[in-house]
């Protein structure tokens, strides 16, 4: 379970410096405004965090849904050239890992506890 937990952390937490330094000093954008990319890529990010820092099973449970855009605009640079194939072949590791831990560890906390559906 703890397992699980530091994987959907280490995956949210890993995407929100990854971003945070390739967009301000690794490849800042020339066309658009840094500070536009930032909002955009940055604050989805920050919505549950506060939860996830808390180990609530509903945050980590919705917040898979939160991942997938970042797996699929990994995948989007991972297709690129240069140094930009980096950048999106880590996002798209950042991302499975917060996918993978936030979708297990309300599993295995619930059954830990003794929950069962229904």
């Amino acid at each position: 379970m703890r397992v699980a937990r530091v994987l959907a952390l280490s995956g949210l937490l890993g995407l929100f410096a990854l971003i945070l330094m390739w967009n301000v000093w690794l490849d800042p954008p020339r066309v658009v405004p840094r500070a536009l990319v930032l909002i955009l890529l940055l604050t989805p990010l920050l919505l549950p965090l506060r939860g996830m820092m808390a180990g609530r099973l509903y945050t980590h449970a919705w917040a898979t849904y939160l991942a997938m855009p970042y797996f699929v605009l990994g995948v989007f640079h991972a297709a690129g050239t240069g140094p930009e194939r980096g950048y999106g072949w880590l996002m798209v590791c950042l991302s499975i890992a917060w996918l993978a831990g936030a979708a297990v560890y309300p599993r295995l906390a619930r059954r830990q506890s003794g929950h069962t559906r229904g």
